[in-house]
């Protein structure tokens, strides 16, 4: 096993993989039916290497590892994952993470806007069991996802266009938390291949700028949230400090903060709806 791990790694280091032994060995226990810490010492099937070579080869295509498996992980949750819908990224656990440190009622109204998956408000609802979480998308790929993610979760999935104008109006001025992780990489950037080629460029690009949706989005959140209610909209890595301006723009919010992701670049912005 660790053999074919150790050939395995070497081939996607060989095809530009940016964390080759890491997705061999997640690979390895996906084929074995096990965790990634016991698959070192799991004793391959008569089958194993031919269908785990399989997998490895597509993975040097450039192929996502979650499209692969199937699945991807998100903070306490696991959702399904494959062609059509964004792959959720770890550094979006960063907003996750200040959403959940945020001082909220406790039975909350928090709204997922560009749900994609799913898997920020499942995570949401999963750490807060009593909130009525609402999650938004408007691609039919993406919806089908959210709704099998969300089954038998308190989640609601809503199919609705974050830019319109009437946007959950029956939630005017009743939302406690809101976040999302819009569109926003601006047209005509350089992705990697497994961007660029998988994830769809719906949930990607956010206009010349980058701003097209966020700017939308804030709109809606001054609306959406009641006095002293929180948002964090996620952003590209260059548009920070447009961000920021989109809430200041819209002059009904308070404590609007910059915030970094794990790794120390620029990740979301958050704010505080004004009293």
């Amino acid at each position: 096993m660790r053999r074919l791990i150790d050939d395995a790694a070497e081939q996607l280091a060989a095809a530009g993989v940016g964390s080759p032994r890491v997705d061999a060995e997640l690979l390895a226990a996906h084929v074995a039916g096990t965790d990634r810490g016991l698959v070192g010492f799991t004793v391959p099937d008569t089958d194993f290497a031919q269908r785990f070579g399989a997998l490895v080869a597509r993975r040097a295509q450039r192929v996502p590892l979650q499209h692969l498996t199937g699945t991807a992980a998100f903070g306490p949750v696991t959702v399904h994952v494959g062609p059509g819908v964004f792959v959720p990224r770890p550094e979006t656990e960063a907003l996750l993470e200040w959403a959940l440190a945020q001082p909220l009622p406790a039975e909350p109204v928090i709204v997922d806007l560009c749900t994609g998956s799913g898997a920020l408000a499942l995570a949401l609802a999963t750490a807060r069991p009593r909130a009525r979480v609402v999650a938004v998308d408007d691609s039919p790929d993406a919806l089908r996802y959210a709704r099998r993610n969300a089954e038998g979760t308190s989640v609601e999935v809503v199919s609705a266009d974050v830019t319109s104008a009437d946007l959950l109006t029956e939630f005017d001025g009743a939302v406690d938390l809101l976040v999302t992780n819009p569109p926003y990489i601006p047209t005509g950037a350089q992705l990697e291949p497994e961007v660029a080629q998988y994830d769809p460029s719906h949930a990607l690009f956010g206009g010349p700028d980058g701003m097209a949706v966020i700017d939308r989005i804030v709109v809606a959140a001054a609306r959406l949230l009641r006095p002293g209610g929180f948002c964090a909209v996620e952003h590209d890595d260059t548009t920070s400090v447009r961000t920021v301006d989109a809430f200041t723009r819209v002059a009904r919010f308070t404590d609007v903060t910059a915030r970094h992701d794990l790794t120390g670049r620029p990740r979301f912005v958050t704010a505080v709806r004004d009293e």
